[in-house]
């Protein structure tokens, strides 16, 4: 029996190795960088959301650096603003929250109170002492190293602001003539479709994330307003959380109404019940209306896509990545849905037309 021998030549070899080894330098700069990579992220979707104000200043003849600073200072101020209001109330409600906490405490442990089913029930207390026992204060509430781990939080998340702020201001400064630089290095006559490409792309995220963020304001103010007319406490914190919260498509709102609704009924039965009713009904409104009109067509995924692109999200950057799943997915959409239409049209091209009855053959 004749025996084959495949031979490689040493230059395939070697570029197998190169391409295996520069896949795994780029994994390794990937992973190590991760969080500078959420950074950049984050800070292209606020720059997004904020491009449309500086074109539209610049349509009314001010200098792109010029837009841009007002545009940033504008978005400072809000924000400054709205903490001027929120931030004493908020502090006030906090303190309030920390110094009912031992009441709280005490009806649970005598199993009286609004939570007292969990110590007749469930035994919350002697549950919480057995694993005090078994593996100390630091082991059931995992509180070793706190103050260390509390600061380099706070380090890390001056330092994370800091750098979203600067990389959006350079993005919204250097951004369109960056997307001119790519679009030059494409073949001349593929330019225009992939600028339409990428202007359709820029129109369903910063659609998306300007929407996102004001139907959260309108979640958060209305379920405050309604807290404080209940006479709810800590109505303007937990109107706060619910913003934040209703950020997360999906399940940011249930875990906001959850919490709320929670909080309501240990102040009252009919305030608990009011709040579910509320977060029901306001669900629906935000579903049905709100959505279709903040976002109207910068955005149109099926629920099914929306679902798993969150899922997957949320699975590989957590919170953040949840975040930004649906606008990564508007993006890939539009992408397939530019090629399927080209590919449509190149196969339209090479069909041969159908021969009439009177052509030669």
């Amino acid at each position: 029996m004749d025996e084959r021998s495949v031979w490689f030549r040493p230059r395939a070899i070697l570029v197998v190795l190169g391409v295996v080894v520069a896949a795994f330098v780029v994994l390794r700069v990937l992973w190590a960088t991760r969080d500078v990579l959420v950074w950049v992220a984050i800070a292209a979707l606020i720059a997004m959301a904020l491009n449309p104000a500086v074109e539209a200043l610049q349509s009314r003849g001010v200098r792109r650096g010029a837009a841009v600073g007002i545009v940033i200072a504008g978005a400072i101020l809000i924000i400054v603003g709205i903490a001027a209001l929120f931030v004493p109330t908020l502090v006030r409600e906090v303190n309030d929250f920390a110094q009912a906490v031992p009441g709280y405490i005490d009806d649970l442990t005598k199993g009286r109170g609004r939570l007292g089913f969990l110590e007749r029930d469930y035994q919350i207390v002697e549950r919480v002492r057995d694993a005090i026992n078994k593996s100390g204060v630091s082991g059931a509430l995992g509180l070793s190293n706190t103050a260390v781990s509390v600061t380099k939080s706070i380090f890390n998340a001056i330092i994370a602001v800091l750098s979203i702020v600067f990389l959006t201001l350079f993005m919204l400064l250097e951004g369109p003539a960056w997307m001119d630089r790519i679009y030059s290095l494409l073949p001349e006559e593929s330019q225009p479709r992939w600028r339409k490409v990428g202007h359709d792309i820029y129109r369903t995220v910063s659609g998306y994330v300007t929407g996102n963020l004001a139907i959260s304001f309108v979640a958060g103010v209305s379920a405050t307003v309604v807290m404080l007319v209940l006479g709810v406490p800590f109505a303007v914190a937990l109107g706060l959380l619910v913003a934040i919260l209703d950020l997360i498509p999906l399940a940011g709102a249930t875990i906001a109404a959850v919490i709320v609704s929670t909080v309501g009924f240990i102040h009252s039965i009919t305030a608990g019940i009011v709040l579910i009713v509320f977060f029901l009904v306001y669900q629906q409104f935000e579903n049905q209306v709100l959505q279709p009109l903040v976002y109207g067509r910068t955005v149109q995924l099926s629920p099914l896509i929306v679902l798993v692109a969150v899922l997957m999200g949320a699975k590989l950057a957590g919170v953040v990545g949840a975040l930004g799943a649906i606008p990564l997915a508007g993006a890939i959409q539009v992408v397939v849905v530019d090629w399927l239409a080209h590919r449509g049209k190149r196969s339209v091209e090479v069909t041969p037309p159908p021969e009439t009855a009177g052509s030669p053959p």
